[in-house]
């Protein structure tokens, strides 16, 4: 391969990587992207997950001020409860070693 070969490959691999980044930058100023912006709120999450067997779970969706019990398998999910959400607990700090001697 003689330089302008080598020139041709660059020149390509450039072109590539600026459409795939222009690409990148008009799906998010599109909103294509998932996400969360800087001034929204997230509505949904995943408050606990609980493994039953290696294909089953059970899991605990937070949706506005409401919690959703599911049951999750290969074969599909089932709403199992609702109920209204509790109070986010606050979390407390571990005691720390100098305090339990005292």
């Amino acid at each position: 391969m003689d330089i302008l070969d080598w020139v041709r490959a660059f020149v390509a691999l450039a072109a590539t990587l600026a459409l795939i980044g222009l690409a990148a930058l008009a799906a998010r100023r599109l909103g294509m992207l998932q996400g969360v912006g800087v001034n929204q709120v997230r509505r949904m999450r995943v408050m606990e997950r609980l493994m039953l067997d290696p294909r089953r779970s059970v899991v605990i969706v937070r949706v506005d001020s409401e919690e959703h019990v599911l049951l999750l398998s290969p074969f599909g999910e089932r709403k199992l409860a609702r109920m209204p959400a509790l109070p986010d607990p606050v979390p407390q700090a571990p005691e720390s070693p100098k305090e339990s001697e005292a």
